[in-house]
């Protein structure tokens, strides 16, 4: 079950920005929670948080989960007052129009909106044309110019984010901008408290990597610097329980059945057995899914770090992924979490990895 404090913290992860490259809000939310059991907390040159217990235990276990998200990064303002920017990770440039913002400046966040000619004004070769970028812009409602902008405190290479919260819907399912990968930073982190009274043999981490919607480089600095013997990440995956979803080119997961398991080349296949085992001994549903090859999560970069890593990749199932509005089943966060922490229970310095 989900306690009180852990709702409050996936609440304020999720509704705190933090871009790839501004985690630094999350990053104090991450260390204040892990605190009280954790038995260090560090923070890395890049700003991945690292807390970990049992220290001196071994093997070294890391659990990894990302804080940062896609967001907008300011590089011009036109004299007019327009802000015009460069995505922060990957966008589906057709959602972006006419959406809500908050660009981050010094003096504190200004809302906006982002712009675009209207339908009605299209030319006809423009009509049926992707959306680009440099025919957006955010709109912050300035009158005075570009003046007035810098005024208000925004400068280029400011940071903006869907003006987007936290918002329950109907049984355990939330939505909320930023999805992925709060959730997975909020399951290791959970794990950890969890893991903590069980006594582990292990030295397990939890780790809160940053920079990974721009090339998982928060992990790289992260796996390298702790040096585990074990790596597990925690990201989100696509559900395909809704329309449009072809089962026949993704595997086949739902919001609501439980962690989902990879088997594949970014997966030690030993470790990913011991995921399966831990999760039938102990009753936890789970899904399994496929992917031949490295990941676009964070447990790529842990796979390749330094001599190699044993490495594996557990994933919340989730609707409308990199939109304002992605949703997840909180019942299955719960069940990554008491997953990670039973399968880094019953490991110890005696278990095999090598294929």
């Amino acid at each position: 079950m989900i306690s009180d404090s852990a709702r409050v913290f996936l609440q304020r992860l999720i509704e705190t920005p933090s871009p790839s490259g501004f985690e630094g809000p999350n990053a104090a939310h991450f260390r204040d929670y892990v605190a009280p059991f954790a038995d260090q907390v560090t923070t890395d040159p890049l700003g991945s948080v690292i807390a970990v217990v049992n220290p001196e235990g071994s093997p070294r276990i890391l659990l990894s989960g990302h804080i940062d998200e896609i967001g907008f990064l300011i590089h011009y303002i036109s004299d007019e007052g327009y802000c015009y920017f460069r995505t922060i990770g990957g966008h589906d440039n057709s959602v972006i129009v006419g959406q809500r913002v908050l660009v981050h400046t010094r003096k504190g966040p200004l809302p906006g909106v982002i712009g675009k000619k209207p339908i009605h004004l299209l030319e006809p070769d423009e009509k049926g044309k992707a959306v680009e970028l440099h025919d957006l812009w955010i709109d912050l409602g300035a009158t005075g110019g570009k003046e007035e902008i810098l005024e208000a405190g925004v400068r280029v290479g400011d940071s903006a984010t869907y003006a987007v919260g936290y918002t329950p819907l109907l049984g355990d399912r939330v939505a909320g901008r930023a999805m992925d990968n709060r959730i997975g930073a909020w399951t290791v982190a959970e794990a950890l408290r969890r893991v903590k009274a069980m006594n582990p043999r292990a030295a397990v981490f939890a780790v809160a990597t940053v920079q990974e919607e721009i090339g998982l480089r928060g992990a790289h600095a992260s796996a390298y610097g702790v040096n585990p013997d074990i790596g597990i990440a925690v990201d989100v995956t696509f559900a395909t329980d809704y329309p449009s979803m072809d089962k026949r080119k993704v595997s086949e997961t739902k919001i609501g059945g439980g962690p989902a398991i990879l088997l594949g080349a970014n997966a030690n296949r030993k470790l990913a057995d011991r995921i399966v085992e831990v999760a039938e001994a102990k009753g936890i549903s789970y899904q399994l899914y496929a992917h031949p090859s490295g990941t676009g999560t964070d447990a790529n970069a842990i796979q390749i770090a330094r001599a190699g890593i044993v490495t594996g990749l557990v994933e919340v199932p989730l609707r409308y992924m990199h939109t304002p509005c992605e949703i997840i089943s909180l019942d299955d966060a719960d069940k990554v979490a008491e997953l990670l922490a039973q399968v880094c229970a019953s490991i110890s310095s005696s278990d095999h990895w090598t294929p």
